[in-house]
């Protein structure tokens, strides 16, 4: 018997690597880009470990990511961005 393999965009570890990789690139590439990627894997890769990873497919899983993403992404720009208009000045050198 042939054991049948799982791909790997059904496993709910790979989403959470991805999530941790993608989080790991945000600290050293900060402006909150890859931080909503990184939230909508990690939330793709905790719901296939709730369902079960044969309970979606591939268009399913990256319509899910891609929309929790964008979500993320609107809500951490909401809540972190400077209000429009404003422009972040320092008035002091660290050297100082």
């Amino acid at each position: 018997m042939e054991a049948i393999a799982t791909p790997v965009w059904a496993l709910w570890w790979a989403w959470c690597a991805a999530a941790l990789v993608l989080a790991i690139l945000e600290v050293l590439v900060p402006g909150f880009v890859f931080l909503g990627f990184a939230i909508g894997a990690l939330a793709c890769g905790l719901l296939l470990l709730i369902l079960g990873g044969s309970a979606l497919g591939l268009p399913a899983l990256l319509f899910t990511f891609a929309g929790l993403s964008l979500i993320a992404w609107l809500l951490l720009r909401r809540y972190f961005a400077l209000p429009s208009g404003q422009v972040k000045t320092f008035d002091h050198d660290i050297n100082d």
